[in-house]
């Protein structure tokens, strides 16, 4: 049976992570609280902007941006995109 989890991005009952992204807090919360495709769709942003913008993740200035930078994707706030980004059509 899938584990579900009223996403924080969709605002719906959605398919939940099989396990917490990272110990501690942060990562019992978004195990909690974030779908499987939100999550997945996440990666794929943060990979983008880690590629795009050459970020280096070792950087705790890089990390606190990225980790406010999700907060914000998640909200539905504007976040961050690369420069002339073009998200795909649906």
């Amino acid at each position: 049976m899938t584990r579900t989890v009223f996403c924080r991005k969709y605002q719906q009952e959605m398919e939940g992570l099989d396990a917490a992204p990272y110990p501690g807090p942060r990562g019992k919360d978004i195990f909690e609280h974030v779908s499987k495709q939100a999550w997945q769709e996440w990666l794929q942003h943060q990979t983008m902007m880690i590629n795009e913008k050459r970020l280096n993740v070792m950087d705790p200035a890089t990390q606190t941006f990225l980790q406010q930078e999700f907060d914000k994707f998640l909200t539905g706030d504007d976040y961050e995109k690369p420069e002339g980004y073009v998200p795909p059509s649906a």
